[in-house]
């Protein structure tokens, strides 16, 4: 491959110095996203009280960050690439920044929803931006799985730690430290990021915006989040629920015939028809779908049955964040190098399984030690094994003028997992607990029978949906390791590469032709 090649092609022969020294900002950066997604979950109690939130408006202090933030993610994967990832990653923090002092000042909820969306809007502009500025400047085999096995237990464990973070604010501050937290983070990060990242050149895709592109990808992303957050709260059988649905599927199908016509798509299908990386896209997916509700589930028992506070909550969670450290660093960045993806990916979603078939096994009076904690380990420790190598091989072999969408792909089936995980096991959940409780309410005699039946209800419902979940993770697998067909970077022709073309073999390991 000649130099004039590789700048091309946004990789230049020699890495830039300060590269690690940038992983540790955009490692900041991703943890202040994933946190927030969680922090703000903790604090909704007491910022409903203060702000006078009714219980019916309460849901869009989270919807109103999830629908601009899953609606928007392809687009501002595209503005990376169109205005460069460093200047779309800083503006992303600023603003990141401002929305979040704005939420923490909020005096009303509609402050409080418009703070919530505008985050929704800046997130959606730094998430993708962070991860393509990894898959750019990290393009060394061994190097990258390094920085990818942290990037990756950051994204895994981050909503844990948020959950730790937002009781320790809540219980000895303020709800709008939840907020005002995110500020610190934001600043640091991005005068770091000014200074130190240096992002390769030529790597830009300066062709016009695909402007249907943009108005089809979000409205239909917005409906799709928005029929599974009101399925929550209104049922699958609600009108608009059901309109929602209808709607989404008529206009990201649009959306696919759009893309396939014009000359510079939003999303180039090339992307998401790669088998690998379609693969990760939709096994990545349904594993946040188990792992979203199990925080949920988990959070609830926790509190209500078991009567933790918030800070014991949170640190009920610290198994589940070690495990994922260590999956992640210690044995996905170690095995990365030396075996195919799809041999960590599959087993790592298995072992989250069998974590979760622990978790099952959860009843009024059950053992932190003996269920809960062994549980939350393996789970940490599948999930975070097979986070790493996912997160790596979305980028990998990638144009560089395509990383910011397919870095925003990542983002997306992240996004959605975690709404339609929260809706339909929480769906699952309720009908469970209601069915248990009308069959059994009729024995209690003494309101203390009826109180113990109605948390034994809860139990039974959280259980039938972790069984759900399941199976949802033994789907992820045998999709991981059925489709995934990779080999290990460094190993094996590369489709497209001429032999002995060792630079264009170690950037585009994964679209491997077996």
């Amino acid at each position: 491959m000649s130099q004039s090649a590789v700048k091309a092609s946004g990789v230049t022969d020699a890495p830039d110095a300060g590269r690690w020294k940038a992983l540790v900002f955009i490692a900041l950066a991703q943890l202040m996203v994933v946190l927030d997604a969680t922090i703000v979950n903790i604090a909704l109690p007491s910022a409903q009280q203060d702000l006078g939130i009714s219980d019916g408006n309460r849901q869009w202090v989270v919807t109103a960050y999830a629908l601009a933030f899953g609606g928007l993610l392809l687009f501002g994967g595209r503005i990376a690439d169109l205005w460069g990832r460093k200047r779309t990653f800083v503006t992303g923090l600023a603003g990141f920044a401002v929305a979040s002092a704005l939420g923490g000042a909020a005096t009303n909820e509609a402050m409080m929803f418009g703070s919530r969306a505008l985050q929704g809007v800046f997130g959606a502009l730094l998430a993708p931006a962070a991860l393509s500025l990894l898959a750019v400047m990290f393009t060394d085999a061994k190097e990258r799985a390094k920085a990818f096995g942290i990037y990756g237990a950051i994204a895994g464990g981050g909503g844990a730690v948020g959950l730790i973070l937002g009781g320790f604010l809540t219980e000895y501050l303020n709800w709008r430290w939840t907020f005002f937290v995110n500020i610190p983070f934001a600043i640091v990060a991005a005068a770091g990021a000014y200074l130190v990242i240096r992002e390769p050149g030529g790597g830009r895709n300066r062709s016009p915006l695909d402007i249907p592109g943009v108005i089809l990808s979000t409205l239909g992303l917005v409906a799709l989040v928005y029929g599974f957050t009101r399925a929550e709260s209104n049922g699958w059988s609600d009108a608009l629920t059901i309109g929602m649905f209808v709607g989404s599927a008529v206009l990201l199908l649009a959306f696919v015939i759009v893309e396939s016509r014009v000359k510079a798509p939003l999303l180039p299908l090339r992307v998401i028809t790669e088998r690998n990386r379609g693969g990760i896209y939709l096994s990545l997916g349904l594993a946040i779908i188990a792992m979203f509700g199990l925080f949920l589930f988990l959070t609830y028992y926790l509190q209500i049955v078991k009567g933790y506070t918030p800070v014991k909550t949170g640190f009920a969670f610290l198994p589940m964040i070690a495990g994922m450290i260590t999956g992640s660093t210690q044995i996905g960045a170690r095995l990365m190098t030396r075996v195919a993806p799809r041999l960590l990916m599959g087993p790592g979603f298995l072992v989250a399984a069998a974590g979760m078939l622990f978790l099952t096994q959860l009843e009024i009076n059950t053992s932190y030690a003996g269920v809960l904690l062994p549980g939350m380990l393996l789970l940490g420790l599948g999930m975070g094994t097979a986070f790493m190598p996912a997160m790596s091989m979305a980028t990998m072999g990638v144009e560089a003028r395509d990383a910011g969408v397919a870095s925003a792909m990542v983002n997306t089936s992240q996004q959605v997992g975690g709404a339609i995980g929260t809706a339909l096991l929480n769906t699952i959940a309720a009908s469970a607990t209601t069915s248990y409780i009308a069959d059994h309410m009729g024995g209690a005699a003494s309101r203390s029978q009826q109180q113990l039946v109605q948390l034994e209800g809860q139990v039974q419902g959280y259980t039938s949906a972790i069984w759900f979940a399941v199976g949802i993770l033994v789907v992820a697998a045998a999709i991981a390791l059925t489709l995934i067909n990779a080999g290990r970077p460094g190993g094996g022709a590369v489709t497209g590469s001429g032999a002995g073309d060792e630079a264009e073999d170690e950037l585009r390991v994964p679209v491997v032709a077996h």
